[in-house]
């Protein structure tokens, strides 16, 4: 397997209602016990391939106590917004405005569907966290489809080869590159524009020759992409509006 390739999923997504929130199921050959994980309000629940629907509901009734404290503590947590989740507000995906509509229904992960984002929820519009939790899984997901892209496009012009590439929620930066070689992007920077994407791409895998932000590392940045400046200042003026 290409180490690149994020861990591999279902070829469709499950979702198990539990009863006030909505888990997504990820059925793994690489795990043989379950693994209950709530990040950002988000649920999900890791489990051997032949888990059988009943004992997942089983393992989330069990744990939902715990599951609800987790997620009212994270809700506490989230960042500051003036947004209200609601059908007509706009997002933006890779620079560009996408209006929200949410519809009720037996939930459905989000699709981008005639320029729209659409949501479709069993509980309504009256939760505003449920659609940022379903908005931030579909902005998870397609940045690991499309960071992962950008990295295989740009890594050879870089003249790099990295071990993996991760998705993960930083506060305050982009993208780090560690020791060992792994890649890690901050999912948000999809509500960029497309060449402020490419850049932060760009600047982790410039890191896996030079680990500081010496001349020579510029020097790197510069032989690839020599209008980063324009797109490192950018980032630095909108950087707190790329947020759901």
């Amino acid at each position: 397997m290409n180490a690149m390739t994020p861990q591999p999923r279902t070829s469709h997504q499950e979702y198990r209602d539990g009863n006030g929130f909505i888990v997504e199921v990820i059925r793994t050959s690489r795990r043989k016990s379950a693994d209950i994980r709530v990040e950002e309000g988000a649920v999900s629940i890791v489990v051997p391939t032949d888990t059988p629907v009943e004992r997942i509901d089983q393992l989330l009734a069990a744990k939902r106590r715990w599951i609800k404290e987790k997620m009212a503590l994270q809700q506490e947590k989230a960042p500051a917004s003036n947004r209200q989740f609601v059908s007509g507000e706009a997002f933006s995906y890779l620079g560009r405005n996408y209006r929200l509509k949410i519809e009720r229904g037996s939930f459905a992960p989000v699709r981008l569907l005639n320029g729209r984002l659409m949501v479709v929820l069993p509980y309504g519009d009256e939760q505003p966290h449920m659609v940022r939790n379903a908005l931030v899984r579909w902005y998870k997901r397609q940045a690991e489809q499309k960071l992962t892209e950008k990295v295989k496009r740009f890594a050879p012009l870089v003249g790099v080869e990295p071990k993996s590439v991760k998705i993960k929620t930083f506060k305050s930066r982009w993208g780090s590159c560690t020791a060992k070689g792994e890649l890690e992007f901050n999912w948000q920077i999809l509500l960029a524009p497309n060449r402020m994407v490419d850049y932060v791409v760009i600047h982790e895998l410039c890191h896996l020759i030079r680990h500081d932000h010496s001349p020579e590392f510029w020097q790197e940045m510069n032989r690839v992409m020599p209008d980063y400046q324009e797109c490192r200042a950018w980032l630095k003026e909108h950087a707190l509006k790329l947020t759901v």
